[in-house]
């Protein structure tokens, strides 16, 4: 799986129609307007995100490695 980096995914989820609420602390709360559910992206500098969390983002997002 390719890994990428907080701040890389929140692009990405801002060309997909998520919309950032707010941020507290290091991380960004999302939400979509044709979705229930709220996300929450950790953003810590350039870190990469943790395989774990990549793969329940894009679960939750219904996005694909492809998409990456």
């Amino acid at each position: 799986m390719k890994s990428i980096s907080g701040k890389v995914f929140c692009k990405l989820l801002h060309c997909h129609g998520w919309q950032l609420q707010r941020i507290h602390g290091s991380h960004h709360i999302y939400t979509h307007p044709d979705k229930a559910e709220i996300l929450t992206v950790p953003v810590h500098s350039n870190q990469d995100l943790k395989i774990g969390t990549l793969n329940k983002l894009l679960k939750d997002t219904g996005l694909t490695e492809q998409d990456l």
